[in-house]
């Protein structure tokens, strides 16, 4: 008895030291199946989902009496707790029972009974189809392992002690998302228990089975929602590798030139005329959201504007790759305004100095897909 309960302490401590681990693996969608897809890790207290649920069980064990399968249905519940630590893992700890019915030659057996039990749940949908967030179906199978209790009973005067059983459980689910926050499953959930759980032991059956259904009711706690993470750009990186190593040497250069020079006669002050200048924003995939790295070429473009005294224009644009033509209209307007709104609250260029436009995917200004999610600003007198 004590080594049933430390195990099943010990399971249930590693599923609750995975929980205790902060996990930082996007929004919106991925093009290719989840399996391939890698994602942002969230934080420890974000996907976690608790559900409670009602139904029926029937044993399936040694059944000697003439009873029907109606009269051998009794009510159950269950209760869970549980993490995805990506879209398509998930561990949880569930705690079901209620009521039994067992018939054997000694009449009809009622007992209660509680079956606590830690699972892996495998997400089918979301490994082997692109992830979307908003998807409305999943079937997620699932198995565990648990610690099964029935509570005595007597029968026509004929004691049944208390049994206790290690279980194995499987089953399915076939969950429907109602919104962000709820999502309606039925469960149907196979257990495996030791032969001597309904007290009748014949050479029938090695173990004696409580099949369950039910209906229940999901709530998601915390950020919902994984981000995709892109591939790096490799082109883009060595591009930036060159103009560092360009920078370099042009520095490398300069370090020759003499501390002090001889005084020369001032040079004729020439006449330059006013410059121009065009720079980009670029974006993640789904995002209108300005990154840090992105923000010192909006800082150069507003400081330019103000030395010239010149307007900026706004143009934004969507890669033609993913999404449909109006998302991607909508995604570039977002874009283009977003970069306004920064120069506008962030560096006090006047709305009136800034004109906006937005193309979608109608023209691709980059031969690179990824490179079209971009706003590109230029200054003009």
């Amino acid at each position: 008895m004590k080594a049933k309960v430390l195990l099943l302490t010990m399971l249930c401590g590693a599923v609750l030291t995975l929980s205790a681990q902060e996990y930082q693996p996007q929004v919106g969608f991925s093009t290719e199946n989840g399996s391939k897809t890698n994602f942002k890790k969230n934080k420890a207290s974000d996907n976690i989902f608790i559900s409670i649920a009602g139904g029926g069980n029937v044993l399936l064990g040694d059944l000697n009496g003439n009873a029907d399968f109606g009269d051998r249905i009794a009510p159950h519940a269950a209760i869970s707790i549980g993490k995805w630590y990506n879209p398509y893992l998930a561990f949880r700890l569930q705690v079901n029972g209620g009521l039994m019915n067992n018939f054997s030659d000694n009449g009809e057996q009622e007992f209660q009974w509680v079956n606590p039990h830690a699972d892996i749940m495998w997400d089918v949908t979301n490994f082997w189809a692109p992830y979307k967030e908003s998807k409305v179906f999943h079937f997620i199978p699932f198995v565990g392992l648990g610690y099964g209790v029935r509570a005595g009973t007597s029968v026509n005067g004929i004691s049944y002690l208390r049994s206790e059983s290690l279980t194995a459980n499987g089953g399915a689910q076939l969950l429907f998302r109602l919104s962000k926050r709820v999502d309606l499953f039925l469960e149907g959930q196979y257990v495996l228990v030791g032969d001597h759980w309904n007290r009748t032991y014949t050479d029938r059956h090695e173990y004696d089975r409580p099949f369950e259904a039910m209906l229940g009711l999901n709530f998601n706690l915390g950020r919902k929602e994984f981000e995709v993470l892109e591939p790096m750009d490799y082109a883009l990186l060595n591009d930036l590798n060159s103009q560092i190593n360009a920078l370099r040497a042009r520095n490398s250069e300069l370090e020759k030139r003499p501390e002090y020079c001889p005084e020369c006669p001032p040079a004729p002050v020439a006449t330059v005329a006013k410059e121009y200048m065009n720079n980009t924003v670029f974006f993640r995939l789904n995002s209108a959201k300005i990154d840090k790295n992105q923000e010192g070429n909006i800082f150069n473009t507003a400081e330019f504007a103000k030395k010239q005294g010149a307007a900026i224009k706004l143009v934004g644009y969507a890669d033609r790759k993913t999404g449909n033509p109006d998302y991607n209209k909508g995604i570039s307007e977002r874009r283009a305004r977003a970069v306004a709104k920064q120069l506008i609250d962030k560096h006090g260029i006047s709305s009136n100095n800034i004109s906006i436009e937005w193309k979608g995917d109608e023209i691709q200004p980059y031969e690179e897909n990824a490179w079209n999610r971009v706003v590109i600003m230029n200054t003009n007198e």
